[in-house]
C-alpha cells in the first residue's frame, strides 16, 4: 500500500529533522520502499510503499512521530467520460502505469504510480488527476 508522508522541517523537534522512516523500519521490522521524495529546508513529502498487512501499523507509528500520513489507494484518477484513449499518458509515464488492453482501451495500474504528475500534464483532455 502506498502512503504519502508530509512533514515540517522548520523547528528542532519537527519529524523532518529525524530519521523517522529508518526508525519505523527498525522498530516495526517492516521494510519500507521509498518511491519518491521531495524534501527541502522547510518541509518534505515522501511516497512510500509498504506491505498491505503492515500498512496500518506503519501509519500509526509514523503519526505518533508527528508525520502526516495519507493512504494513496488510487494515486491517479481517470475521468472515463473525458478520456479518449489517446495514449499520451503511456508514452510519458516512467512507471508503466498506463497501457492498452486488447480492445485498445486505456488500462490504469495505479498501484505502480509514484505521483510524478507527468501524465496529468500530458493529457490533452484533462482526464487525469491526482487523488485528493
Amino acid at each position: 500500500m502506498k502512503l504519502l508522508l508530509t512533514f515540517s522541517r522548520k523547528g528542532r523537534g519537527d519529524p523532518g529533522r529525524e530519521p523517522v522512516i529508518a526508525r519505523v523500519v527498525k522498530e516495526t521490522g517492516v521494510l519500507i520502499n521509498v518511491e519518491k521524495a521531495n524534501i527541502d529546508s522547510m518541509a518534505g513529502e515522501v511516497l512510500i510503499d509498504v506491505p498491505d498487512g503492515d500498512a496500518e501499523r506503519v501509519q500509526r507509528r509514523l503519526e505518533e512521530l508527528g508525520v502526516s500520513v495519507r493512504v494513496m489507494e488510487n494515486a491517479i484518477v481517470r475521468d472515463e467520460e473525458e478520456c479518449v484513449d489517446c495514449g499520451a499518458c503511456i508514452s510519458i509515464c516512467p512507471q508503466e502505469v498506463f497501457s492498452f488492453d486488447e480492445e485498445w482501451k486505456l488500462r490504469v495500474r495505479s498501484e505502480r504510480c509514484v505521483l510524478c504528475g507527468k501524465c496529468i500534464q500530458a493529457c490533452p483532455h484533462g482526464a487525469l488527476s491526482q487523488q485528493g
